[in-house]
């Protein structure tokens, strides 16, 4: 019998690789030998070649291992060998997720120099146990990080990360931008004058004040864009302006100037807490916006939070800011996308992502500290059932940002808050989490709508009730033209319509009773609407009407 053979190398920096014999030769030559020495077992070396080259350890996300893992699910592999199981992954989470690919598709694995061979039960518990001390090892290590940066912060240092505007680091410290902090000192002054951070907001915007113009330590501009109420109220409740290291709930004295002076800092803090939301919110919570503030446009222009009423129904709307202000003399362009659609589309998503917390930390840092995965699981579960409750403001916790894109939405997670409600703990460098949310937009005369990838309206839209009223009025004609009580042109002049036009209407009593349930469950497509159903003449197959209206 002939078992199929793949050699994997890896090499974690690219000094060396343009050599004629490298690190990654190296570990082929010995494989190669290895396998040669089975070949009484029926071992066969496949010609493919499996190299990653400066490429680290600590992430999945490599080219060669992914393309022999697609050769793998292919079935095109038996057993994979390497050098040493370090040049596979350095992570236990990522070694679990290894193996049961390997499991599936029936694949074993070998480590040449480390005499684990995963064929034999004895191989698969010595390899898991090397990890687990591995796993140990790191977890150790992580923690005396958090211990060293709880007692830095305690005296004054700064920690790393992205300093606030006014600020620049400099070393374990923050230096004064005297530019970037006459900024500050306006928008603390102009708030106590102005009473609310949303008159602050359109007072900055008129003033044309926007965020100064940084660039992070990667090499990435930002900022030149308008501050928006969420950024100014994390301004104005930030303790390192009046020279404070602020760690977990403790304040500690920094190192760094102050940029606001503690008399205006306190009457700011007593501002802002006079205008905490209460009984007006509560009156209200079942219309509230719930991403007020945190949803932009593609070219990440804020989408403000508005609303129209008709009747005593009230519907929401988060729109770009000139439609909002209907500048019709500049013919502003944008787009108002329904708010129900939006927010529940967000909800969902993150919802789903906390179906898996393990795959939703490791997104922020590629790794995570803990291992009662039993006791994360439980209270992502319970994060999930929270943020569905209309009364729960968790979902503004976590969510940072939300893009509306012409093909996508994108989601951005602060890591931190993530962190904090599944009481696990992160990096201090940890990223942001971005979710993809598959719904693109599509524009319905005036309104634009999220509809699915396939073309229907996204899982929240409501059911278009013209929709069902008209097909309920076709059957109702119908009901009583077959009964013979009264012929067509009596009837179109009794509902005062044109003969022509009955005739078409009266068709949608034969609808195919699969479109006619998609409608009632507002799943039909996007596109389609009482016009379209009315404007020609549908055929009598069912087959032909749903290739028809899609």
């Amino acid at each position: 019998m002939k078992i199929r053979c793949a050699v994997y190398t890896r090499k974690s920096s690219e000094e060396g690789l343009e050599q004629n014999f490298n690190s990654l030769h190296a570990q082929r030559e010995a494989c190669e030998a290895y396998i040669l020495s089975q070949a009484s077992e029926g071992w066969n070396l496949l010609p493919d070649e499996y190299d990653d080259g400066g490429l680290s350890g600590g992430s999945l996300e490599r080219p060669a291992l992914k393309r022999m893992l697609d050769d793998i699910a292919a079935g095109k592999i038996d057993i994979v060998v390497v050098y040493k199981v370090d040049r596979l992954t350095r992570s236990l989470l990522d070694f679990s997720t290894l193996v049961r690919a390997f499991d599936a598709a029936g694949t074993s694995f070998v480590s040449v120099t480390q005499s684990f061979n995963t064929t034999t039960s004895m191989g698969r518990l010595t390899l898991n146990m090397l990890l687990s001390f591995a796993q140990f090892e790191r977890e150790v290590t992580a923690e005396r990080i958090r211990d060293k940066i709880a007692a830095s912060k305690a005296k004054g240092m700064w920690m790393g990360g992205t300093p606030p505007i006014g600020y620049k680091p400099a070393g374990r410290t923050l230096e004064i931008v005297e530019e970037h902090a006459a900024i500050i000192r306006h928008i603390f002054q102009r708030y106590l004058e102005l009473g609310t951070v949303k008159h602050l907001a359109r007072d900055l915007e008129k003033r044309g004040v926007r965020t100064p113009q940084r660039r992070t330590l990667g090499g990435r501009d930002t900022g030149g864009t308008l501050f928006f109420r969420g950024q100014l109220h994390d301004i104005l409740k930030n303790s390192v302006y009046i020279g404070l290291i602020p760690h977990r709930n403790a304040r500690h004295p920094g190192l760094h100037a102050a940029i606001i002076d503690h008399d205006l800092w306190q009457r700011v803090q007593q501002q802002l807490a006079a205008h905490v939301k209460g009984p007006r919110v509560l009156a209200s919570a079942k219309h509230r916006s719930l991403l007020a503030g945190l949803v932009f446009d593609e070219n990440h222009e804020p989408l403000v939070a508005t609303h129209s009423a008709k009747g005593s129904r009230r519907y929401r709307y988060y729109v770009t800011r000139a439609l909002q202000h209907n500048l019709a003399e500049s013919k502003p362009e944008g787009i108002r996308v329904p708010a129900r659609e939006i927010e529940a589309a967000v909800i969902d998503r993150l919802a789903t992502a906390l179906a898996d917390p393990i795959r939703l930390l490791c997104a922020a840092s590629g790794t995570m500290h803990t291992t009662d995965f039993k006791a994360l699981q439980r209270r992502a579960a319970s994060v999930a059932e929270d943020i569905r409750k209309p009364d729960h403001d968790l979902i503004r916790e976590l969510v940072g940002s939300v893009q509306v894109l012409p093909e996508m939405m994108t989601c951005m997670l602060r890591s931190s808050a993530v962190a904090k409600v599944l009481e696990t703990e992160l990096p201090t460098e940890s990223s942001d989490i971005v979710l993809s949310v598959p719904l693109r937009l599509t524009r319905t005369g005036k309104v634009v709508r999220l509809i699915q990838t396939d073309g229907r309206p996204s899982a929240t839209a409501p059911v278009d009730q013209s929709l069902v009223r008209i097909i309920a009025r076709a059957r109702g004609w119908w009901a009583r033209l077959r009964t013979d009580e009264i012929h067509v042109a009596a009837l179109a002049r009794e509902e005062g319509v044109a003969r022509s036009y009955l005739g078409k209407f009266v068709q949608l009593a034969f609808l195919s009773p699969d479109i006619v349930e998609a409608i009632l469950a507002g799943n039909q497509p996007a596109r389609m609407s009482a016009l379209a159903l009315t404007a020609r003449r549908l055929p009598l197959s069912w087959s032909e009407q749903q290739q028809l209206l899609g």
